[in-house]
């Protein structure tokens, strides 16, 4: 009997050796985490600046009337193609018709008054020959005493008289002449505004746009009404982008970019940058300033007003040292000031994959950015390599030297975690109840210790009163067990009162 009982003990020891030996086998590495490695790689890297933009035509004209009227007549439509001075609308001439003729009219009445005035000079100056006549004849009576004094001095009286009016026929001829030449300048602007109710291309190219129908009246005051637009050439495009503040330190002109139109997905239109505008645009905050790309249109497929996705390369390298920018974010789980390096190469990282320039690090070199890579150490545990890292383009990042010079092309470096499994160090705790927020959040009964109560029970101080937590969930009962009740839409929660104000 002694020795079957020792039987049975020594194999119940067997067993739970061999179920020990298998749960290690199976859950003893838990603690270990498995590791995603990335290599470092050599090879091209290209940074850019993505933006969207509007195509808009390098020349658009915006063809208006300089007087108003009814548009009697529209020559041209959209698309069209027309010519410099080629006639493309017309608005009623009557009315100037009649404001030339009645210029002309005022022109042949001024003409007139002029051969009046001329006449009367020529009548003051004869009567001016006769007063000096008559003053040197009884000026020469007086001297033989024919006659008196006082006829001499009248006859010098009407000698300047009618010098004085010469002098005032010739002031009224000159001003009949200067009423002629504003009377022909009258006659010349009506005749020019007659002109203008012939509307007529300015440039050469197509009609893009037309604001005006046949009937429709135009008021032309302080701004010119707007009747057509005609873009001068559009096999030469540019699309008008607008790059964020952040990013414009990067643009520079002759850089290369490509955009794609939703009008022909999967196409890619190259261009080049030509212009970088210094006034700032703020909308709801946001600062952008609009650069200028280059499109050719040789198909004249791209149309004025479609939407480019515009990919601009502010910087290109052939062969570099390169790394997923998963691995400049990763952060072991560790603890102290492991966590703090980690966090603050997360952060470095995440600086990385979005083109920022982050933080220098701690050596205050300020060289280059600085960043953090984690490889496995001898001891199977990560490893931290500080690094200055170059240029990005959002998925890789180049490595421009490290502290160690450890890393070469195919090093493996740590991104995440393959996962873990049960009782291991990153399986999380179970949850405990929130902390309050405040100290009137702390009299809720969400945050009153649990006092032994079993789990699914919640211990609640005051068992004589019922309320409802939430709608719908635990209501407590008079036995200070917890229970379930539906609580009415429309019905508010009674909450108890905070322990302070019983």
């Amino acid at each position: 009997m002694k020795r079957r009982i020792l039987i049975i003990l020594a194999g119940a020891v067997l067993l739970t050796a061999a179920g020990y030996g298998g749960y290690r086998s199976l859950f003893g590495n838990a603690s270990q985490p498995a590791w995603k490695f990335a290599k470092i790689e050599r090879g091209p890297l290209t940074a850019s600046v993505s933006a969207t933009g509007t195509l808009n035509p390098v020349v658009a004209v915006q063809v208006g009337s300089q007087v108003s009227g009814q548009l009697k007549e529209i020559m041209v439509d959209f698309n069209a193609q027309v010519k410099a001075g080629q006639l493309i609308a017309r608005i009623d001439p009557e009315t100037f018709q009649q404001k030339v003729r009645q210029a002309e009219a005022d022109l042949d009445a001024a003409n007139a008054a002029v051969s009046v005035q001329r006449a009367q000079q020529l009548q003051a100056q004869v009567s001016l020959q006769d007063a000096q006549r008559d003053f040197e004849r009884k000026k020469l009576l007086v001297e033989k005493n024919f006659i008196s004094p006082a006829e001499r001095d009248k006859a010098q009286t009407a000698l300047a008289a009618a010098n004085a009016q010469v002098q005032v026929t010739e002031a009224q001829s000159k001003n009949s002449e200067a009423l002629v030449r504003q009377r022909a300048a009258q006659l010349a602007q009506s005749r020019v505004d007659l002109e203008r109710t012939a509307i007529r291309s300015p440039v050469d190219g197509i009609v893009v746009k037309r604001s005006v129908s046949t009937g429709q009246t135009v008021a032309a005051s302080l701004q010119a009404p707007e009747l057509f637009i005609i873009a001068q050439n559009l096999t030469d495009m540019q699309v008008e982008t607008s790059i964020d503040e952040a990013d414009v330190g990067r643009i520079r002109v002759g850089q290369k970019a490509s955009f794609t139109v939703d009008a022909f997905p999967g196409r890619n239109f190259e261009g080049e940058v030509m212009q970088v505008r210094k006034a700032a645009l703020v909308v709801s905050n946001v600062v952008t300033y609009t650069v200028i790309v280059s499109a050719a249109n040789p198909d004249l497929i791209l149309l004025p007003g479609m939407t480019a996705n515009v990919r601009i390369v502010s910087a290109q390298k052939d062969a570099v040292l390169k790394v997923a920018n998963a691995a400049l974010r990763f952060k072991p789980p560790q603890t102290g000031d492991a966590a703090e390096g980690a966090k603050e190469n997360a952060r470095e990282g995440k600086a990385a994959d979005t083109g920022a320039q982050p933080r220098a690090g701690k050596s205050g070199k300020g060289a280059g950015r600085g960043g953090k890579l984690w490889v496995l150490g001898e001891d199977g545990k990560p490893k931290a390599i500080n690094v200055k890292t170059g240029i990005t383009d959002g998925t890789a990042t180049e490595i421009i030297s490290d502290e160690s010079n450890a890393l070469q092309e195919g090093t493996q470096v740590l991104t995440g975690t393959a996962g873990t499994g049960a009782g291991g160090a990153a399986k999380s705790a179970a949850p405990g109840p929130r902390s309050p927020r405040s100290p009137r959040h702390a009299a809720h009964p969400r945050y009153w210790p649990r006092q032994g109560i079993p789990h699914g029970q919640y211990h609640c101080p005051c068992p004589a009163r019922r309320f409802a937590r939430h709608r719908g969930r635990r209501v407590c009962r008079r036995d200070g067990a917890v229970g379930f009740g539906q609580i009415h839409l429309h019905e508010p929660a009674g909450l108890p009162r905070p322990p302070e104000r019983r």
